[in-house]
């Protein structure tokens, strides 16, 4: 339990560790920031496959890949209808905020989109928190980990968007650790509920690796090919996921 409490502090913390590098390097090159975010798409492609998506396979009993697919495919659906209720990520892009600072709204639009961070951060905790409940302490910490990663550039991307509404700082860097409890909170959910009932694993398993599966796809990867390094994106998201690959392997 206590290895579960530290990685959960450590997976939203790194959120607030990237505000704080947010409030340090406000003028931080959008192509350094797509490459990082490519890297930790690569991690958690490599984590949701090898640590979620395959274990369930492994632990669904005779009927495994029909628990997988609807799992994976239930996971996508929830975050599918988060991201009707909830702007996307990019939404407030930087092109947009400083094309448009005189908008009456701006606050509220920011502040959207820090809330779409937010929510979001609730599947990938549940994610790391059923990684943790399958009993597989290698790939939970993979998963965690790749969460953790992406979760750095995230909290960067909240700051300057938000101080340059005329949000104070310690508003800033309040709403930011917010943003990192929420995931916290999500680890917790996802460690109790495997662990009250294991006949749920297969099915969770596949379910976080659904929530990470989109998330990559339809929040990260657009992300990562909106500001003209889509090159470099590519070869960092592989980089990561290589990475990943030979820790599996030699781990």
């Amino acid at each position: 339990m206590e290895m579960v409490l530290l990685t959960a502090a450590g997976v939203g913390g790194a959120t607030l560790f990237g505000a704080l590098l947010g409030f340090i390097f406000k003028k931080i090159s959008h192509k350094f920031s797509d490459m990082v975010l490519g890297f930790a798409a690569g991690v958690m492609l490599a984590a949701a496959v090898m640590g979620l998506i395959i274990p369930s396979l492994e632990s669904g009993g005779s009927h495994a890949v029909w628990v997988t697919l609807v799992g994976i495919f239930c996971g996508a659906l929830v975050l599918n209808v988060i991201d009707k209720l909830v702007p996307h990520l990019h939404v407030m892009s930087g092109k947009e905020q400083e094309a448009h600072p005189e908008s009456a709204d701006r606050i509220s639009k920011i502040m959207l989109f820090v809330l779409a961070i937010a929510i979001h951060n609730f599947p990938e905790g549940i994610a790391a928190g059923v990684g943790f409940g399958s009993g597989n302490v290698k790939d939970a910490l993979t998963i965690a980990g790749g969460i953790a990663l992406q979760n750095i550039p995230e909290g960067m991307v909240i700051i300057a968007p938000m101080l340059s509404a005329g949000i104070s700082t310690k508003k800033t860097l309040a709403v930011a650790a917010v943003t990192g409890l929420i995931e916290v909170i999500g680890t917790l959910i996802g460690y109790f509920a495997v662990s009250i009932s294991t006949a749920i694993l297969p099915f969770a398993l596949a379910f976080a690796g659904g929530t990470m599966l989109y998330i990559i796809s339809d929040e990260m990867i657009p992300e990562t090919h909106a500001h003209g390094n889509e090159r470099g994106a590519t070869f960092a998201l592989l980089i990561g996921f290589c990475l990943m690959l030979i820790v599996d392997f030699y781990i």
